[in-house]
């Protein structure tokens, strides 16, 4: 199902309070809330709940190396499917190529082999048993060129080829399959005079007019020079779409402006600018560290829209991406006359309130929506808005165009860019670009499907923050810890800064996350932190911990930047975090400006102490430190996550709270497996009912390169005098078939772990706070998994 009625509410609340936005000329709509829609007085019986959820990730690399072990850039931008929906197409432009995807089994894709192209696929659409490919062979921004490439699906062979006179961007295909319209962009190039327009040559649009053969196939250029009010001579058109009166709507983003036109005549029927938006309630800034305030206003941000998709005949929808000046963060449903019928506002809010949202790119565009698709299910009609910046999928309906109904957000691969709605099959398919081996991002098909069911993602969303009617914002989740039946702590790491401790309800699906506590030096015990590393005003600071290091850990208003890597529940009452020390003794590269402790705060998140590690230690510190915390027994256990120095093992310091000492012992670390080599450490540790503690261990690898992500458990009995000796760790769960039948890339940092009473386990991956990250979170719960 969708969210539960309370989740709906709040969603729907925060989608009035916080978008608050206007068009220029007071033709927008608000949103109407989604929570007041499902309950009647009609004593039928109710529908049967239905959902859209991920049933299959198809990392585009398989094409060059079936477990996706190259180095080699990909792409999957746009996609299209053959007329049975059994095989999709979709552009490659790094591999200058189209690629194709079997998925007879939608939930279990398969390779079906690419097929090299004269330049750089640029959109694919399909026509009857052809895919008509819009392919760039431009030699550079002045001399443009392309051409329309037809390839039978079958055969995957190239048919024939026409000559578009310039660099194509958007293909699309009338449903009567009469018409192919291609924008011809001839893109500006932005390096040069600062990538203001107008730079020639301009864009145009060309009609092809489908008749038997595609030998036979002719085509017509549309002049839309001389029509945007901005940039005339340089129209630059983005994206296409038709309906089935075969008119074909044309976004000028650069120009804010959108032009119809009718296919069978080349005129044009309607033109008129995108309009602006006025935001309130968006992050403009970007702090170092990193804050999400969402606090900020905005007035007259133009649309700039990229992707547009018809609604019907009569209403077409755009995304409002932006690209020099614009971007409102949202997405808009005009009328033929130009009026615009709603408008979303910005979309930040929703990915706030997710765990989404891209803080890095806050003085940009925010969550960028990139393009739009439209399709009816099951006699329902949808819209789906696709995220670039982080990477989600928006799903409403829109049985009213004036008054759409969110519904909820479905989790993408990086960078989402291309959606086609199959629904003859009840799939929703969706393209993400964004490839980097080293940064653990694949570019993927990802592949949803509409039935019966409860929704499964989101796992976490948060509630309003206290006296606000905006959402808690939240990301980077790096620790956990049980406070109960159903409530678990998490941290946060130090992508953010003013460290938090974050209470989450875990009874409702998705969790409710409640509570964001500042943890706050109010009575200056960190501040008035000595330890041997610290130096009134070292001359070389390179790799000595001093006054302006603690100083910049701590802020005017007493809340602190650390590096929160664990959290466990104190027998005392209050928390104990870790915070990871940053730098390495040695390493001029990677300077020590911050060292590794264990913090004491009360149940509210004041510091009550903290406690560092002998000098000994300290000097010799490597960067991977603590990483989980733990209390068992009048003992609080601290896991590092990789070893220091030369020692073969990583240390696990056991504080005793009594005698106030250290001790350190050896955790025995599993090798890397992964084909990408890589490293294996510590992520977090709980203690057992039984006084064992369970440990988390993950290597540094994501999507098809991940390997290693289990549960040890070890006796802490076995602790020795000496870190030679090692404890004895018993496998109990293997985490990597959980994590694969989610249907999405294994994510890298597995990084938090909770036992609750009934012996249930919690799992959390930290999203990196969506930077070189889609800003996926899986909290999972293994039922019953230890006693």
């Amino acid at each position: 199902m969708f969210f539960k009625k309370p989740l709906a509410a709040i969603i729907a609340a925060s989608l009035l309070a916080v978008a608050g936005c206007s068009d220029d000329d007071d033709k927008a709509q608000k949103p109407a809330s989604s929570a007041a829609s499902s309950e009647g007085s009609s004593s039928s019986a109710p529908a049967p709940a239905m959902a859209f959820n991920r049933i299959a990730t198809f990392p585009v690399c398989q094409q060059i190396e079936a477990n996706c072990n190259t180095d080699e850039e990909t792409a999957a931008e746009i996609v299209a499917a053959s007329v049975d929906g059994n095989t999709l197409i979709y552009t490659d432009s790094p591999q200058n190529a189209v690629g194709f995807i079997d998925i007879t089994d939608a939930s279990s894709p398969q390779v079906a082999g690419t097929l090299a192209l004269s330049g750089e696929p640029t959109s694919v659409a399909v026509l009857g048993q052809y895919a008509v490919v819009g392919v760039n062979t431009s030699a550079d921004y002045v001399n443009t060129s392309g051409e329309l490439a037809i390839i039978d699906i079958a055969t995957q062979t190239l048919v024939h080829s026409l000559d578009l006179g310039g660099q194509p961007d958007s293909v699309a295909v009338s449903p009567d399959g009469r018409y192919v319209a291609i924008a011809i962009e001839n893109e500006r190039d932005e390096d040069l005079d600062e990538g203001i327009p107008p730079q020639m040559p301009a864009g145009f649009l060309v009609i092809v007019d489908v008749a038997g053969e595609p030998a036979n196939w002719a085509t017509r250029q549309v002049d839309l020079t001389g029509i945007a009010d901005l940039f005339p001579a340089d129209p630059e058109p983005e994206y296409v779409d038709i309906n089935s009166d075969n008119m074909v709507v044309i976004t000028l983003q650069e120009n804010n402006h959108l032009i119809l036109v009718d296919l069978a005549t080349g005129n044009v029927s309607a033109e008129f600018s995108a309009g602006s938006v006025d935001l309130t309630g968006v992050d403009l800034t970007e702090e170092e560290p990193a804050l999400i305030l969402a606090n900020e206003n905005q007035d007259g941000v133009v649309r700039e829209p990229d992707g547009v998709t018809w609604i019907g005949n009569d209403y077409f929808a755009t995304a409002n991406e932006g690209d020099m000046d614009g971007g409102s963060r949202g997405f808009s449903i005009f009328n033929k006359a130009g009026d615009v019928v709603f408008e979303s506002g910005s979309l930040d809010h929703i990915a706030i309130r997710l765990g989404h949202y891209p803080d890095a790119r806050s003085g940009n565009k925010g969550n960028e929506p990139e393009n739009v698709e439209y399709a009816i299910f099951g006699g329902k009609p949808y819209l789906f808005v696709n995220s670039e910046r982080s990477s989600l999928v928006y799903v409403y309906d829109v049985t009213d165009p004036m008054a759409p109904q969110f519904l909820r957000a479905l989790p993408a691969a990086a960078g989402p860019e291309g959606a086609l709605a199959i629904p003859s099959r009840n799939l929703l398919v969706v393209a993400s670009e964004e490839d980097s081996r080293g940064d653990k991002m694949r570019a993927s098909v990802t592949i949803y499907q509409l039935a019966e069911g409860d929704a499964n993602y989101p796992t976490i969303i948060s509630n309003n923050a206290e006296g606000t009617d905006r959402p808690i914002a939240w990301g980077a989740l790096s620790g956990l810890a049980a406070g109960g039946d159903n409530t678990v702590y998490a941290v946060e790491d130090s992508y953010y800064g003013k460290s938090r401790i974050f209470e989450i309800d875990t009874s409702t699906q998705p969790a409710m996350l409640t509570r964001a506590m500042m943890i706050k030096d109010t009575n200056g015990v960190m501040a008035n932190l000595t330890v041997a590393m610290l130096a009134e005003d070292a001359p070389e600071r390179a790799n000595v911990f001093d006054q302006h290091d603690l100083a910049a850990m701590i802020n005017d208003d007493d809340t602190v930047n650390l590096d929160l890597e664990g959290i466990a529940m104190a027998s005392a009452g209050g928390f104990w975090l870790v915070s990871e020390g940053a730098g390495t003794i040695g390493d001029d590269a990677r300077p020590i400006n911050s060292i590794n402790m264990l913090i004491k705060t009360d149940s509210s998140g004041v510091i009550e102490d903290v406690v560092t590690l002998p000098e000994w230690a300290n000097q010799n510190q490597v960067r991977f430190g603590f990483e989980g915390v733990t209390e068992s027994a009048g003992i609080v256990y601290v896991a590092f996550q990789r070893a220091w120095a030369d020692r073969a093992h990583p240390h696990f310091g056991a504080y005793d709270t009594a005698t106030n000492s250290w001790a350190l012992y050896a955790y025995p670390l599993d090798m890397p497996e992964s084909q990408a080599g890589g490293w294996v450490g510590v992520s977090d540790i709980s203690t057992l009912p039984n006084g064992d503690i369970l440990v988390l261990e993950r290597d540094n690898q994501a999507g098809p390169d991940a390997a290693i992500k289990r549960l040890y458990r070890i006796n802490p009995l076995e602790r020795v005098s000496t870190s030679d000796i090692v404890f004895t760790k018993t496998l109990i769960k293997d985490l990597m078939p959980d994590f694969q039948a989610i249907g999405g890339p294994i994510p890298e940092k597995l990084e938090g772990l909770a036992v609750m009473p009934n012996g249930d386990v919690l799992i959390v991956n930290d999203n990196d706070g969506v930077d070189d990250n889609s800003g996926e979170t899986q909290l999972m719960r293994l039922q019953g998994l230890v006693q």
